[in-house]
């Protein structure tokens, strides 16, 4: 009973230590590994960041360039203020937006930014002062539903046979 508990013990181990190294090899090649510890930071204020969570995806192109790093909420204007550390080698123009997007209609979010044509380039510390923030799916078919019921409120008996009138006696 003792020598098999001892190989129950050992099998249970060589199974997690295989987990582990299939978990940190579908980590690293997955493409959601840190970007670059010297990454450059940008900063940049949107209105709504619905569902942008800290480590989202930055993408170009639908590539990832770089991550979230910090979220905030600006005390004097109330917007939402994010840190993104994006690849060093990018020479991104200073006119370059950003856009809160998801990745479909279940999808996750992410900063998707769009690189302008200024001859300046936005340095390490640097501001994205063109921005875009979420869509909220919510507030869209709530604003459909309404406007759908308020033109059928203004067009009554539309497709209706009027009422026949009845002949005299």
């Amino acid at each position: 009973m003792k020598g098999r508990s001892l190989a129950e013990v050992a099998a249970g181990a060589v199974v997690l230590a295989i987990a582990a190294i299939f978990l940190g090899y579908a980590v690293l090649h997955s493409g959601r590994g840190a970007v670059a510890a010297d990454g450059m930071l940008l900063r940049a204020s949107f209105d709504r960041i619905d569902g942008l969570a800290n480590g989202a995806d930055v993408r170009i192109a639908g590539v990832k360039v770089g991550s979230v790093t910090d979220s905030r909420i600006d005390p004097e204007t109330f917007a939402a203020v994010l840190t993104l550390r994006v690849d060093r080698s990018l020479k991104l123009p200073s006119d370059t937006s950003a856009e809160v997007t998801s990745e479909g209609l279940l999808g996750g979010k992410y900063v998707a930014l769009v690189p302008g044509g200024s001859e300046t380039l936005l340095a390490d510390g640097g501001r994205i002062t063109e921005t875009q923030g979420s869509v909220s799916l919510e507030s869209l078919l709530g604003k459909f539903i309404f406007s759908v019921t308020q033109m059928n409120a203004s067009q009554p008996n539309q497709g209706q046979q009027p009422p026949a009138a009845e002949a005299p006696k």
